[in-house]
């Protein structure tokens, strides 16, 4: 264990903890408090904005995906650990600002995610029926930020810009057939909202080949399983150039090579005369140009384009055809950005935190006391898994840094209580989530669902008040 001394005051001891903060109950955050309880004396408060903890895997995981969402029984037993505590409905940068937390804490690790939208910066973006995948995926998750969108679904045709696996998930929802859903814990207004959908072809575009398709192999596999709906690729889209060969051949080419095989399965006769409700059109090297209509979005115009540029540094080029695309529903997702703390460093371009190992960097200097994990030091990149890794990065970092740090006495969450509750408002715990958590499954039950959620903070708080109560 890595203590030291300053006059009389030693750090990371019974009486003078080694306390620490971290901004956001995502994956990230969990995986650097887990890395950090592996010491003793190390005491963490959690803060989230909302009242329910874990980020993305909570509403970001699609519905008909579970056996990911397993991954928050992990979470929830680091929660319990001696040591931790979970403080929601607590806004970083209102509530309580990064100099409060640093006065309060020896450290404080920033794990906010990158709750942002890139954008594709053309005409008609912001027209009604565009919308982010963000907005539709936390729409249907029961996201309380999103739960006042609408989207209509009385069109025909969707089309879905990017192709990762977010862009999956948006396709393959709309593509399944309700009564698929129902059993999930899909939040009941969207699924009375799909229930009604009148979409019956999607279409999924892609700037680049199908060797550069950014989904992981099972996601789209998956497409091609969805219920009365068949995925179909245009088998001219799969004639490779040199270079596109050239990178299926690199050992480090598995995933793509699969894909590839996949596309080829899409591609045959046997799909394109298939009979089915619904379809899933996979297209390639087009880059939408603009977003067209008056009131609404009727029409996505698309540049065709080639591949140039080396072998894994492939770039697309519009040309000159152009092609026009009727559609009344456009989702966009072409990938998610960090956004900027108050009090915290920010690079604009790249959308995180600039740092060294996770530590926040100023002027390229090291800001004592000042770490960041997950996407928001990374960029959007990787599994819920790859934050593991990252985390215990910044965790070596700041146990590196320890003997630098002030070794004073912290109050923590006790000496920032008053500053959290002078508007009033409700700190959720993890007990209070606890109620939340067991409120949401009993709604579920007569459903046959394994939760039905809670949709706004109000009603999340009122469970919390209820339990609290009984």
């Amino acid at each position: 264990m890595t203590s030291f001394t300053e006059g009389m005051t030693t750090l990371a001891t019974e009486s003078n903890p080694f306390r620490i903060a971290i901004v956001g109950s995502g994956p990230s955050g969990f995986y650097a408090a887990e890395a950090l309880l592996r010491r003793p004396h190390v005491r963490i408060d959690m803060f989230d904005r909302l009242p329910t903890p874990f980020g993305l895997v909570r509403g970001g995981v699609a519905p008909d995906h579970p056996k990911i969402k397993q991954v928050c029984l992990v979470y929830d037993k680091i929660a319990r650990s001696s040591g931790f505590a979970f403080l929601g409905n607590v806004t970083i940068g209102k509530d309580l600002s990064i100099a409060q937390l640093r006065d309060a804490y020896h450290a404080v690790v920033i794990a906010c995610g990158a709750p942002g939208d890139r954008r594709l910066g053309i005409p008609g973006e912001g027209l009604p029926g565009s919308h982010t995948a963000t907005e539709f995926v936390g729409w249907y998750n029961g996201h309380p930020d999103y739960q006042d969108h609408k989207f209509d679904l009385s069109h025909h045709t969707a089309v879905v810009i990017g192709q990762g696996n977010v862009a999956a998930d948006v396709a393959r929802i709309l593509a399944t057939p309700v009564d698929c859903l129902r059993p999930t814990d899909i939040c009941e207004a969207a699924v009375e909202a799909l229930a009604r959908s009148c979409v019956r072809n999607i279409h999924i575009i892609g700037r680049r080949g199908p060797v550069q398709a950014k989904f992981t192999s099972v996601e789209l596999k998956e497409l091609g399983k969805v219920r009365d709906c068949v995925a179909l690729c245009d088998a001219a889209d799969l004639h490779l150039n040199p270079t596109s060969i050239e990178e299926l051949t690199d050992i480090h080419a598995d995933e793509s090579r699969k894909n590839v095989e996949t596309f080829r399965a899409f591609a045959s006769s046997a799909n394109a005369t298939a009979p089915a409700a619904r379809r899933l059109h996979f297209r390639f090297l087009e880059t939408p140009i603009s977003i067209n209509g008056g009131g609404g979005v009727s029409s996505v115009t698309l540049a065709k384009n080639t591949l140039v540029g080396q072998k894994f540094e492939q770039a697309a080029v519009a040309g000159p055809s152009l092609l026009e695309l009727p559609c009344g529903l456009v989702f966009r997702s072409v990938g998610s950005r960090g956004m900027a703390l108050p009090g915290v460093g920010f690079d604009e371009c790249s959308g995180i935190i600039p740092n060294a190992k996770g530590r926040c960097l100023d002027a390229g200097k090291p800001v004592p006391g000042l770490y960041v994990t997950g996407w928001i030091k990374r960029g959007p990149t990787g599994l819920i898994g790859t934050n593991r890794a990252d985390s215990v990065e910044t965790v070596a970092s700041i146990f590196e840094d320890m003997a630098a740090l002030d070794p004073a006495p912290r109050p923590g969450a006790a000496g920032l209580r008053a500053v959290m509750s002078a508007d009033g408002a409700r700190v959720i715990s993890y007990k209070d989530w606890q109620a939340i958590d067991s409120c949401e499954r009993e709604r579920g039950r007569p459903k046959g669902k394994p939760r039905e959620k809670l949709t706004h903070v109000l009603d999340m708080i009122a469970a919390a008040d209820q339990s609290a109560h009984d």
